[in-house]
């Protein structure tokens, strides 16, 4: 069984900072390509961070320099630390897994539930 359960959401002001989590289950992350989408209302879901077996990362435009995606590999774990939030980066947090490196949502096979991020101006 594979589960992809996501923590850490919850509204903050402009400028402040979180920390999201994705524990998995049912799969290894060191053997998957694990990332991060995102989804506003109204909006289709985007692509924001991934990060390769071998540790390779690839950021969104719109993210890079204020988002890090890092693994605890011995936690099965997967994080997306968000710094200097704006009220654009408000939506429901996705994260997913495949086997293929991508920034494309098609690719992903494996989906966790979402956690809501709200940034207040």
């Amino acid at each position: 069984q594979v589960q992809l359960v996501e923590s850490g959401g919850g509204l903050v002001q402009a400028g402040g900072s979180l920390r999201l989590s994705c524990a998995a289950s049912g799969l290894p992350v060191v053997r998957y390509a694990m990332a991060w989408f995102r989804q506003a209302p109204g909006k289709e879901r985007e692509f924001v961070a991934v990060i390769s077996w071998i540790g390779s990362t690839s950021y969104a435009d719109s993210v890079k320099g204020r988002f890090t995606i890092s693994r605890d590999t011995a936690k099965n774990m997967v994080f997306l630390q968000m710094n200097s939030l704006n009220p654009e980066d408000t939506a429901v947090y996705y994260c997913a897994a495949d086997s293929r490196w991508s920034r494309s949502r098609a690719e992903y096979y494996y989906w966790g539930q979402g956690t809501q991020v709200t940034v207040s101006s």
